[in-house]
């Protein structure tokens, strides 16, 4: 059964934006008492936050889609929509978050990273808030934007100061043991340890963490073995250190050759060959093991490695390597450049951007541009004065000016939005768009021109008949 799992596909989706709510305040004696429609509520993010208590991205394997909740819609009497609630997605300490194409969209080290992987789509607008000197009685509101979202690539790379690398049954899971109070899996065949093993080690004043690597083999870099599924890991790493196994019962195998295969996979690989190294002649408690490495250390010390010879079950010079490895690691901290403050970068935008473009192609015009895919977005067409608010916000944008220098006539395609899902409609520049019978678009005379008072006395004296009948109907008897 899978207990290990760190690179996974991943399907998110922010929630999506209530919609905007049109409505009429309404009380006795005054039937249209002004636009009282709410807002819609905010969608809810998909968040991605680094959790030091998670350490596998094994629940992700097993329920890839991930969706916020969506915001709730306006009402009326001025009530807005209910927001959505965020998504928070727990990841170890160390993943990297890529698109489907292998792009780095973000690399989440250190407890309490986040990282928005989908926002939650605005609430849209009611007619309380659109109304305005002008447009005193709106009869349309916005709709909500939908959340954004998409497929992304989750893959962790361990988080340690120090990574085992070596050959199958070297020795590298009861090494960490001992080192550490980590506890992995021991046993005298290989392939044993499927899954990294982390552990912390203190060495007087230093603490630092130890990571052991699923064994490599010839070819692992091409997918051989376990080991490309592993080699990720050792990339963080400050130091890699090397265990050779000085007692292999295998003919063919040799602790110098063991070491020149390993650092060809690690040098195909790539990216790993400024880390600093470390050799451990591992298993000289046996007789053998302690002649073979004694007659080999003199040629490893000469390539310029520095070298150790311990004893995992023995316990032969792990206090020395601790020490050792404590201030490899002190050294590889203080070279690594400090990480300078966050600097808020301020771009404004050029005076003449005018925030869209218009292109013409096969005689369709496209206009492409955060603000008016967004109102497009936000508009419902089978609303005419809906319809004629989007016109008079594209008409001060500039886009029907840009249109005609671009050569755009009466009658031809406009397309505003993706090619997959743009809006597209005959201009008509000359034709005005909304709810006529009221005058103005987003006007309502009937709420400026005062009634005559042979009208309300009419209406009071009907309010009254009501009253009366409704007693008359329901007294006792």
């Amino acid at each position: 059964m899978t207990t290990f799992v760190d690179r996974v596909e991943l399907h998110v989706a922010a929630g999506n934006g209530g919609h905007g709510c049109a409505s009429v305040h309404r009380e006795k004696f005054k039937p249209l008492g002004g636009p009282d429609g709410g807002n819609g509520g905010r969608g809810g993010d998909v968040t991605l936050v680094v959790d030091q208590s998670v350490t596998t991205l094994l629940d992700y394997h097993h329920s890839p889609h991930r969706k916020a909740t969506n915001g709730q819609p306006g009402a009326g009497d001025n009530r807005s929509g209910k927001d959505g609630q965020d998504l928070i997605l727990p990841v170890p300490d160390g993943t990297v978050v890529l698109d489907k194409d292998g792009n780095v969209l973000a690399d989440m080290v250190g407890h309490g990273t986040t990282y928005v992987a989908g926002e939650g789509g605005r609430g849209g607008l009611g007619n309380a808030a659109l109304a305005s000197a002008r447009r005193k009685a709106p009869g349309f509101a916005l709709l909500g934007e939908p959340g954004k979202g998409g497929d992304i690539v989750l893959e962790l790379k361990t988080v340690a100061d120090v990574a085992l690398v070596g050959y199958p049954s070297a020795g590298k899971s009861s090494l960490i043991s001992v080192l550490s109070a980590a506890k992995p899996k021991i046993a005298d065949y290989p392939f044993t340890t499927l899954v990294p093993n982390l552990g912390v080690v203190t060495a007087g004043s230093t603490v630092y963490t130890i990571a052991d690597v699923p064994g490599l083999i010839p070819g692992a870099s091409q997918g051989r073995g376990l080991g490309l599924e592993f080699l990720r890991h050792v990339e963080r790493c400050s130091v890699l250190v090397h265990v050779l196994d000085t007692a292999t019962l295998e003919s063919d195998r040799d602790p110098l050759t063991d070491l020149d295969v390993i650092e060809e996979e690690l040098a195909q690989y790539g990216g790993l060959g400024d880390r600093p190294r470390v050799v451990l002649l591992n298993k000289i408690d046996i007789p053998d093991g302690k002649e073979l490495a004694e007659m080999i250390r003199p040629d490893l010390e000469a390539r310029g490695y520095s070298v150790y010879e311990v004893s995992a079950v023995a316990h032969i010079g792990l206090k020395e390597l601790s020490f050792a490895l404590a201030e490899v690691v002190s050294k590889a901290r203080a070279a690594k450049p400090k990480e300078e403050s966050t600097r808020v970068v301020i771009r404004p935008k050029a005076v003449d951007d005018a925030g869209f473009t218009i292109t013409e192609e096969d005689g369709v015009y496209h206009v492409r541009g955060e603000k008016p895919e967004r109102w497009v977005r936000q508009t419902d067409f089978s609303n005419d004065e809906a319809v004629g608010y989007l016109a008079d916000r594209l008409a001060r944008l500039g886009v029907e000016d840009k249109l005609m220098k671009a050569g755009a006539r009466a009658g031809d395609a406009v397309a505003i939005g993706a090619e997959d899902n743009a809006v597209v409609f005959d201009w008509e520049p000359t034709v005005m768009a909304g709810a006529e019978m009221l005058g103005r678009r987003g006007e309502d005379h009937r709420l400026d021109v005062p009634r005559p008072a042979a009208t309300r006395r009419r209406d009071r004296e009907a309010e009254r008949d009501d009253s009366q009948r409704e007693y008359d109907e329901f007294k006792p008897f």
